[in-house]
């Protein structure tokens, strides 16, 4: 249907001359004339009936009016959906218990006007997709620092470097020592399920234990966080990698050690992914946001030590 046709409909009816409506929307009286009558014929039905002072409806214009002022109300929704400052912020954050969305969460605290909708997909593969295609405003991943490793019209910055720590049970080890070097895990085991082949925490763990020398053990389902909290807890000999500001919460008897890592510190580099044209004014808050915020905390977290990340981050 064609709308600007609607709109002559609605602009006669609420001037109540086909005048007046053409003086409304900058048209010649003749130009309304024509949309009105391809309007009707459309409809099949005469939508006005004409009088010394002006035009009046119809029955079949009345009844046809609520539904003309709906579909004109309906484009003016469309047409606001596609204003960035009219929608929520879209940003994935590959697990909602890992640091992105502790980051978030700060973010909304400080600027709690945004809209955001949150969203976790799979790996940094899908995640740079959506952020390229529109699906997504930005998305927290570990991706490389080189420009040809994003898409075109894409950009990424460091925004954190968070410190991995090695999480034992109470029979482990090393569960009495409250900081350890990586040298210090060599011929321990370090579960890790649920390392995915080609997704970028699986690249980031086999190129910390190639480096190292450490044996990770990815076998096994990734049932999730409470079922691995189980195992490391009843174990003797297993332990497993997490990141400084992931979420954890355990029954006290586990009595589960979080040991730090350093002399170097293991650092897993979350970046931001965006879309250089997107001109949505919460994400230009975040990304201010975040280089505020969250570098100098990174920096402080590793104490001023050494830090490893992978070259190709």
């Amino acid at each position: 249907m064609d709308l600007d046709a609607v709109r002559t409909f609605v602009a006669i009816v609420d001037g109540g001359r086909f005048q007046e409506a053409a003086f409304e929307l900058s048209i010649t009286q003749q130009a309304v004339s024509k949309r009105i009558a391809a309007l009707e014929r459309e409809l099949g039905v005469a939508l006005f009936t004409r009088n010394p002072r002006g035009a009046r409806l119809t029955v079949d214009g009345r009844a046809f009016l609520p539904h003309a002022r709906d579909l004109l109300a309906a484009q003016a929704r469309a047409f606001a959906s596609l204003r960035p400052e009219n929608r929520p912020l879209r940003v994935d954050v590959i697990g909602r218990y890992l640091a992105p969305a502790a980051l978030m969460r700060e973010f909304h605290r400080a600027h709690a006007e945004a809209e955001l909708d949150v969203v976790t997909l799979f790996d940094a593969t899908a995640a740079v997709a959506a952020v390229a295609s529109g699906a997504i405003d930005a998305a927290f991943r570990a991706v490389g620092r080189s420009p040809d490793a994003l898409p075109d019209g894409l950009a990424a910055a460091r925004v954190l470097d968070e410190p991995v720590h090695l999480l034992v049970g109470p029979r482990h080890p090393l569960a009495d020592v409250r900081a350890a070097t990586p040298e210090t895990l060599v011929g321990h085991t370090i579960w890790m399920p649920g390392l995915v082949a080609g997704s970028e925490w699986a690249a980031y763990y086999d190129d910390l234990a190639a480096h190292f020398g450490l044996t990770l053990d990815g076998s096994g389902p990734n049932f999730g966080l409470e079922p691995l909290l189980d195992k490391i807890a009843a174990s003797a000999g297993l332990a497993t990698f997490v990141g400084a500001q992931t979420y954890l919460v355990w029954p006290s008897d586990y009595d589960l050690r979080r040991i730090v890592v350093h002399d170097p510190t293991p650092v897993y580099p979350h970046s931001l992914v965006w879309r250089r044209n997107n001109a949505h004014p919460a994400l230009a808050a975040l990304r201010e946001h975040l280089g505020a915020a969250v570098r100098p905390r990174s920096d402080a977290a590793a104490e001023g030590g050494a830090v490893w990340a992978p070259a190709w981050a």
